[in-house]
């Protein structure tokens, strides 16, 4: 009961986020090869409501599907074709290492990522999509399934308010372990980890069928740091320090931006699509917007 009366910081911003993302459509970048009923367009073509074209019966297909008023008018056999749709199961994989909670004061991109996935699994839930959630951790992870009961939104955000970002966590293997009970993945990372393994997995997924994004999260203290002497700690190895200098930062900078132009390479020539965030330079909302507007691969 005080749990309710007394939310976190984090959990408190999401009704206004939830009321922000309302209305935002999601569809899918990626045709379904089946189903069950929903919002996507099917790779599957049938008899349904919304009626496209015909085309002239052939051996093998189902004899259901003959427009039999058309074949007593023409005496010629045609197949009623349709376009499909499909609701699009949506997992998220939620990156909760140590170095998510960078800058230690704000924990800005951790509250970036969270507010992501929350306001995308809104918007995804909103169009009939099942969503759900990996959480890996130390302490065990988090894995809600994917599903449109009234309370899933209620479990994500209670699963993200009570993380707090630690340790080495990696996410590869739980993207694997998704990838057949899943339509659409996102990974949301500042890919700082097992930035390899990840690369592949989300590959295995995306060859097998899956809709795959991936959302980069960066801190603005990365992009722009001081440049003024400080002694720079890995945030998930401490005992990795480094001085970053005048001398240094240019180079920094070089690097840091050829990894992630590197990164984004790699994702989208293994058809993935990428997303990169600065954490306090984009509203949550405007991020949602812009993932859930449709996407080519390569895109922004």
């Amino acid at each position: 009961m005080a749990r309710a009366s007394q939310p976190s910081s984090l959990e408190n911003g999401f009704a206004e986020l939830l009321d922000a993302v309302r209305g935002i459509r999601w569809l899918a970048n990626v045709r379904l090869r089946s189903g069950n009923p929903g919002a996507h367009a099917s790779r599957l073509r049938g008899a349904s409501a919304e009626f496209m074209e015909y085309r002239p019966y052939r051996q093998g297909d189902y004899p259901g599907r003959i427009d039999w008023k058309l074949f007593a008018r023409s005496d010629r056999a045609y197949i009623r074709l349709s376009n499909d749709h499909a609701v699009f199961p949506t997992m998220f994989v939620l990156d909760g290492s140590a170095s998510m909670g960078f800058p230690a004061p704000t924990n800005a991109k951790w509250a970036l990522a969270a507010s992501a996935a929350i306001g995308l699994a809104s918007v995804a839930r909103n169009g009939g999509d099942p969503v759900g959630l990996i959480l890996p951790g130390e302490s065990g992870d988090i894995h809600l399934r994917p599903g449109t009961r009234q309370s899933v939104l209620q479990e994500m955000i209670r699963a993200v308010s009570d993380r707090v970002p630690t340790g080495t966590t990696s996410i590869a293997g739980a993207i694997s372990g998704i990838a057949r009970s899943a339509a659409r993945i996102v990974i949301i990372s500042d890919f700082l980890g097992d930035t390899s393994d990840v690369i592949s997995a989300a590959a295995r997924c995306a060859v097998g069928g899956c809709e795959v994004h991936a959302l980069h999260i960066v801190a603005a203290e990365e992009l722009n740091p001081s440049g003024t002497f400080q002694l720079v700690r890995d945030p998930e190895d401490q005992s990795v320090r480094r001085p970053l200098t005048e001398s240094t930062l240019d180079q920094y900078l070089e690097n840091f931006a050829l990894w992630r132009d590197n990164i984004a390479r790699e994702l989208a020539n293994v058809g993935v699509y990428y997303t990169v965030s600065v954490a306090g330079d984009e509203p949550a909302p405007h991020l949602v917007r812009r993932i859930a507007s449709p996407r080519t691969l390569g895109g922004p």
